[in-house]
């Protein structure tokens, strides 16, 4: 699944070729994604102007003029494309191109999703905060408010193992299970303990290694090992500096231990069971 990594540097690239370009037209080609795409989207969309994309959590929000928001939701597979002229879809089945934006210079976006677990509607601004998908998320995990005292404080009383409560949207939104094992390798803490049992030492080298490995694998792009493509159709690039996640029996790194895998919450999770205590 997309996470925060693959979304932003997605925000990033699909705001330097969209900018101030007008949606002309909308196709739904298939509207059975996780939620079905409302008939009305067409219709919604159709005319305005992209005045700014900004992202929360791993949700695209594409602002539109006239104070709607398109918000997009990868789901497990999906992708969304920026395609001109010379844009190469061999990438892409076209049997999964379920959503196509027309624009004004007649370059087209395309949402193309395989498994359908991802999300496509149109919501006016002042709905964003009550929305379902967002009312709950906690702070942005690139944000001030991820701070060591925070998490220290959201880490008191609880016995659920530490790495899951780094995927708990509630708790810091937009880490997922590939980033979550490669923060808690950095940070030397490993992803069984329980969360109330980290300290406020252990609290700041975590919130340090996010910012790191978050903004590391922005640079590059993201992480792909199947799906995901970014806007121009190719892969992240972050796959090459993983650490621990996939890499269960290689050599560490850093001690030359070998890498151990264990499922928490129903997710991979990969550890040095040297570095990380």
């Amino acid at each position: 699944m997309p996470e925060l990594p693959e979304v932003e540097s997605l925000r990033q690239m699909l705001w330097r070729s969209l900018s101030g370009r007008r949606f002309r037209r909308v196709t739904i080609r298939d509207s059975r994604l996780r939620r079905a795409v409302s008939g009305e989207l067409a219709a919604a969309v159709a005319g305005r102007r992209i005045e700014r994309i900004s992202r929360r959590a791993k949700y695209l929000l594409l602002e539109l003029a006239g104070d709607l928001v398109l918000l997009v939701h990868l789901g497990m597979s999906g992708s969304l494309t920026h395609r001109r002229a010379n844009f190469a879809v061999t990438e892409f089945d076209s049997r999964h191109d379920h959503v196509e934006f027309e624009l004004d210079d007649g370059s087209r976006l395309v949402y193309n999703d395989p498994r359908r677990f991802g999300l496509i509607k149109a919501v006016p601004r002042a709905e964003l905060s009550s929305l379902s998908e967002l009312k709950s998320l906690g702070p942005e995990p690139l944000s001030p408010q991820f701070s060591p005292a925070y998490l220290w404080r959201a880490t008191r009383g609880r016995t659920a193992p530490i790495k899951n409560l780094l995927m708990d949207q509630r708790v810091v939104a937009g880490v997922g299970n590939i980033y979550a094992s490669e923060i808690l390798f950095r940070a030397a803490i490993r992803p069984t303990r329980r969360a109330g049992r980290i300290t406020r030492s252990e609290a700041a080298r975590i919130v340090t290694a996010t910012e790191e490995i978050l903004r590391q694998a922005i640079g590059c792009g993201g992480t792909t090992f199947r799906s995901y493509r970014d806007s121009r159709g190719q892969p992240g690039r972050f796959a090459s500096l993983l650490r621990v996640y996939n890499r269960e029996g290689k050599p560490c790194v850093k001690c030359a231990a070998i890498i151990r895998a264990v499922v928490l919450g129903g997710r991979s999770t990969y550890y040095c069971p040297r570095c990380q205590r």
